[in-house]
């Protein structure tokens, strides 16, 4: 089987001129040697694609491919993340992970807590401010937590997204609309434990192999998995393998919401508890990162035994699995 390899190369957008925050959703090099060489340990014949653009020109100059490993996070808009897929499906060529409807859905944050409400799990009560004027129409009790509503890596979240009166709010609003030119989230915040929940598998066969407690240290910004909390989460970030009875209810929430919104293949949820103990859905990561040391799905992997190749080989086996199913 010939498996392409689509991605967006951080170093790619920092030639451009972006900055390290703009482009830390995209894959360091070393993320796509890892993925290639265990798919090629596993027998396929792989080659690697890039981005949507690259992969425009191979298909227009007659490039396929049995299957393609996506892990593209694209560029612009609410759809960015589905670009890739979307494309593939026009070609009718098979790829791992969500779809281009589950993709753009899940990246905007608000859009997911609609449909994860009507699934009868708790999310913290929310509003989207459009604009700046939309700040004094929230009527949510403080403290409120502030974020893009389209961002994943922690972007645009620091210490300055809790905030506790109008004034704080309407601040923090006013950059985050002006720095990433999308609306913001606000939601109560929640100060209980929080867990990162690895999910495997699609519909019925999803399984959680493992839930991670995040675990902010004295130094880290504080009350936050926020953008610099994450960058350097070796030195800020405690991960602890979470077993007890609200590790288990995690699971239960992470997989009644992963399969009501249809992911697929592999990914994470993000849950909090509140002021209660209990636990709502912050967020869901589709698209999950595959750095075999940073990113977090290879660490709730590494942590129940799941070695960086196995994990890779579930990823596949999954995808192939509902192909050939459907």
């Amino acid at each position: 089987m010939r498996i392409g390899i689509t991605y967006d190369l951080r170093e790619d957008y920092l030639a451009k001129g972006l900055s390290e925050e703009e482009t830390a959703e995209f894959d360091p090099d070393e993320t796509i040697q890892a993925i290639q060489q265990c798919l090629q340990d596993l027998g396929y014949e792989t080659g690697r694609i890039g981005n949507i653009k690259n992969l425009t020109g191979r298909l227009v100059a007659g490039d396929r491919w049995d299957m393609v490993f996506n892990i593209a996070e694209g560029f612009r808009g609410f759809g960015r993340e589905a670009q890739v897929p979307a494309l593939l499906e026009a070609y009718d060529i098979p790829y791992t992970f969500s779809d281009p409807m589950v993709l753009s859905l899940t990246l905007h944050k608000a859009m997911t807590k609609r449909v994860v409400h009507d699934l009868g799990v708790p999310t913290p009560d929310f509003y989207v401010i459009e604009q700046q004027s939309d700040v004094a129409k929230v009527d949510l009790s403080f403290p409120l937590f502030a974020k893009p509503v389209a961002e994943g890596t922690g972007k645009g979240i620091n210490a300055a997204s809790k905030t506790w009166n109008q004034s704080q709010l309407l601040s923090v609003c006013t950059r985050l609309i002006t720095t990433y030119k999308q609306p913001v989230l606000i939601e109560n915040f929640l100060p209980g434990r929080e867990f990162t929940v690895g999910i495997m598998g699609s519909g019925k066969d999803a399984v959680a192999i493992g839930v991670l407690e995040v675990i902010l240290r004295e130094n880290a910004e504080p009350d936050a998995y926020s953008y610099l909390n994450k960058e350097r989460c070796e030195s800020l970030v405690e991960y602890r393998l979470a077993e007890d009875t609200m590790a288990e209810m995690a699971k239960e929430i992470a997989l009644t919401s992963w399969r009501g919104l249809g992911c697929r293949d592999a990914g994470r949820i993000d849950i909090r508890a509140d002021t209660d103990g209990i636990l709502n859905f912050l967020e869901v990561n589709p698209l999950p990162g595959l750095h075999p040391q940073h990113s977090d799905l290879c660490i709730i992997a590494n942590r129940v035994g799941m070695a960086y190749r196995a994990l890779i080989e579930a990823i596949v086996h999954s995808a192939i699995t509902r192909i050939y199913e459907d």
